[in-house]
């Protein structure tokens, strides 16, 4: 990679295996920007939800710089080198801009739907141990993201379904006041993009959340099981009726909607508002109401669920960033945090301050130490006495 956040150029060479990677450091030497670089290399805005002009390494008061990550991936149907990046625009494109761009073996692609198709990754961060406690715009992302592991797809319809709502948006604020009314006709259009797309949206959530509820259901030895709902007007109609009379319902609210929507700015309905709750089963208790070591235990379980589903899915699980994984785990929970990891069959980043909370993974991994933004193959940590 190159101009990626404290990176300035970065080249990494792991061993022709699968053990889990391993990165530890001091606070602010670089690791958790090393797992975002990776979180790129799949569609989206990466695992801090970050602005494509924030990531690039920047000096006192530059300019947001272009910035790239590639890497070379080996799948069971073959090698593949992707990458991705900001880049300054060519002839024809907005002067002084920049834009994503995704490459495959060399060849540019539309869109970012084509990293989806070669990689598929999920991750935890510090960040999402309060995924409960916060509101649900965090716990909508973190579905999303379970949702693009297992369709590339359902990137695309959701921006375009976000898209769709802003442009009505604008539109319903050029009729307010003194303006002349919206065209009907335009605002009717939008409203069928949006039923459409907002439905598709939706399901694809939906019919995660039922196969997620069946994997969970067993718990991962310490990590106890989970029952996931999806919450909202949309995700309803969804239970009760079938998907077709769903959008005709869903075209129906926002025309009724216009008068109220344009003083707020927004939509009432729609899978914007919808929300992800998690209940812990053996104790019947919402995640929200439980501590924050069993809130990361129940997210660890989510995660490993949705990874055997994908290798149930394609014959191999994702790519798995667990940043500080292992604070608010006690060693039990630790342990079998590292055997799931191992048994994995896929390439697994951990990162952590203290080397030693790995020692349990012995030679199963292999580990890098980094210091300010200079990355270094490190021993395995000493075993447990």
């Amino acid at each position: 990679m190159s101009e990626f956040r404290c990176y300035d150029t970065l080249t990494l060479t792991l061993a022709a295996d699968e053990r889990p990677v391993v990165v530890v450091g001091p606070n602010g030497a670089g690791k958790t920007n090393l797992l975002e670089a990776l979180s790129f290399l799949v569609p989206g805005r990466g695992l801090r939800n970050a602005r494509l002009t924030d990531v690039g390494r920047r000096l006192a008061d530059e300019a947001p710089r272009p910035w790239a990550v590639a890497a070379t991936v080996a799948r069971p149907d073959g090698v593949v080198d992707i990458g991705t990046g900001l880049t300054p625009t060519v002839n024809g494109e907005a002067a002084g801009a920049m834009r994503r761009r995704v490459r495959i073996d060399g060849i540019e692609m539309r869109g970012q739907a084509a990293l989806g198709r070669h990689v598929r990754a999920l991750w935890l961060t510090p960040e999402m141990d309060r995924l409960f406690a916060d509101g649900a715009p965090p716990r909508r992302r973190f579905l999303d993201r379970l949702v693009f592991a297992f369709d590339a797809s359902h990137a695309e319809r959701l921006g375009a379904y976000e898209r769709t709502l802003r442009d009505r948006a604008r539109l319903l604020r050029q009729g307010s006041g003194r303006r002349p009314a919206p065209d009907s006709d335009w605002l009717s259009a939008l409203e069928e993009v949006i039923a459409g797309q907002g439905i598709a949206v939706a399901a694809a959530r939906a019919d995660l959340v039922r196969r997620l509820n069946t994997a969970c259901a067993p718990g991962i030895g310490p990590f106890p099981a989970a029952r996931l709902e999806l919450e909202g007007t949309v995700e309803d109609w969804l239970e009760d009726m079938p998907a077709l009379d769903a959008e005709e319902r869903f075209r129906d609210a926002p025309a009724a909607g216009r008068g109220r929507d344009a003083e707020t700015g927004g939509a009432a309905t729609g899978p914007h508002r919808g929300d992800l709750t998690v209940t812990h089963l053996a104790r019947a208790v919402p995640a929200a109401n439980c501590s924050t070591g069993e809130q990361k235990a129940l997210l660890i379980s989510i995660s490993f669920g949705a990874a055997r589903l994908q290798a149930l899915d394609y014959g191999g699980a994702p790519l798995l960033l667990l940043d500080e994984v292992a604070a608010h785990l006690d060693a039990d929970r630790r342990r079998a945090l590292f055997d799931q990891v191992s048994a994995l069959g896929s390439q697994v980043w951990m990162t952590g301050t203290d080397q030693a909370l790995f020692a349990p993974m012995g030679d199963r991994a292999q580990y890098f130490r980094v210091e300010n933004a200079r990355i270094a193959p490190a021993d395995a940590p000493a075993p447990v006495s």
